[in-house]
């Protein structure tokens, strides 16, 4: 009975094995493969992930939210709305992008909840169009019209609200010259 018992233990085991450890994964990797190529190998551009914001030095760079710049730190500081120590970082980070000439937006000012976020909204980047332009002696229209055709309607026509990534718009900005 013993031997029964063990036998039809490692038959059930062997086929979830199968199932589970095998078929499964396989099966799920072939359809994001075939279905979703470009998210399930990182969504990744010239310049790294256009799924994780980066930091961007200069101001011949559109800048992306605050978040800190280690793509493997995520999460937000905790810090909640009454924090004394969050409005003087927002106060820092807004008199910071006024001294470079960009009208600071709360996108540029807050950093993301997850850390990480490599979008802005449509405004935040069009308050730095002027900035980016005379950096790199461009004329405004010419950014301005970068920015319009980096606009992301929202997911679907209805789930989020517009944003821009800033690796792509960076990424297409060194094109402008």
């Amino acid at each position: 009975m013993l031997w029964v018992n063990l036998r039809r233990g490692l038959i059930v085991s062997a086929i979830f094995f199968v199932l589970l450890g095998l078929a499964y994964p396989l099966a799920t990797t072939g359809i994001g493969q075939a279905l979703f190529h470009d998210q399930a190998n990182g969504s990744l551009g010239k310049n790294g992930s256009t799924l994780v914001g980066q930091q961007w030095k200069g101001a011949q760079w559109f800048q992306g939210r605050p978040d800190g710049g280690d793509p493997t730190a995520t999460g937000g500081s905790n810090l909640g709305p009454r924090s004394k120590e969050l409005l003087d970082t927002y106060k820092k980070r807004a008199a910071a992008l006024e001294r470079q000439g960009i009208k600071p937006t709360p996108d540029l000012v807050a950093a993301s909840g997850s850390g990480i976020d490599p979008d802005i909204s449509p405004a935040a980047a069009y308050a730095q169009v002027d900035t980016v332009a005379a950096a790199r002696h461009v004329p405004d229209d010419r950014v301005h019209a970068l920015v319009a055709a980096h606009v992301h309607g929202p997911q679907w026509g209805f789930l989020g609200a517009p944003h821009v990534n800033v690796l792509e718009l960076n990424e297409a900005l060194t094109g402008l010259q």
